[in-house]
Order: C-alpha cells, then sequence, then structure tokens
C-alpha cells in the first residue's frame, strides 16, 4: 500500500512543484510538521497514513499554492493537512485502478516536532534540501 502513496507523493512532486526529487528508507530528522489521515482497505483493514514535513517543503507548498513567501504556523499547517489529502486522495484513485480500493477519513493535524511514531513502512522524499516523510502503521494489527 505504501507503494501507492509513494507513486503520489511522486506525482505530487513532478505535478505540483515541478523538481526534481530523491527517495529514501531513512526517516527526516528535522522538525517536521505531521499530519495523518486513517484509511480502511475494502477488507475492513485500517491504517493510519502519515505525512510529515519540514518547514521549508511546506513553505515551498505554501508558495505553490498561496504564493506566500513567509508563511504562518497556522498556514503551515493548513498546508501540512491539504497536502495530506491531496497525496492521499491521488493514492485513494490508484489504488482503486490497481484494485485494492480503500476509503480515507478527514486528515488530522498531530503535532510540530520530530517524527517518532511506530511504523510499519517509510519513504522520505527529498526535494531540493526539503524532505516529506510518508509512513503506514496497520492499526489492527
Amino acid at each position: 500500500m505504501l507503494s501507492t502513496i509513494q507513486k503520489a507523493t511522486e506525482n505530487f512532486c513532478i505535478h505540483q512543484i515541478r523538481v526534481d526529487h530523491t527517495i529514501n528508507n531513512e526517516v527526516s530528522k528535522k522538525k517536521t510538521f505531521i499530519a495523518y489521515i486513517d484509511i480502511t482497505t475494502k477488507d475492513n483493514k485500517n491504517y493510519r497514513v502519515y505525512i510529515a514535513s519540514d518547514k521549508a517543503f511546506m513553505q515551498r507548498i505554501s508558495y505553490l499554492f498561496l504564493e506566500e513567501n513567509e508563511s504562518d504556523e497556522e498556514t503551515l499547517i493548513d498546508m501540512t493537512l491539504e497536502t495530506a489529502n491531496l497525496i492521499i486522495g491521488s493514492a485513494k484513485v490508484l489504488s482503486e485502478e490497481e484494485k485494492n480500493p480503500y476509503t480515507i477519513a478527514t486528515p488530522h493535524f498531530e503535532k510540530i516536532g520530530e517524527f517518532d511514531f511506530a511504523v510499519d513502512d517509510l519513504k522520505t522524499v527529498v526535494v531540493e534540501n526539503d524532505e516529506i516523510t510518508i509512513a503506514i502503521k496497520e492499526l489492527d494489527g
């Protein structure tokens, strides 16, 4: 399932940000804006998908959508929630194409800080020096 979310994140970088990116298996060590969305698969398994991005990544998104050079914390939190919604929503569409559909809940903002959650799998996408980590945790297991 993380592969679909990774693909959606890459598509977001390609089509929205329009800057080359790399992917690694390390969680960002930076202070991050963290949101999550719970998803439920067609076989009723529940997962929590985290999106954790550093301030620079979120500022990049804020500039892209709002044309703000220096956004306040509240705006960056809103951009974190919107980014989670866009990426996981796109992944949902991709999952339907792959015959592995799921439903998504409303995004929730968790915190600003270190990403210190127990997860089953994660990837970090790096755009120049900015980072966004995507991670997944099965809630039923």
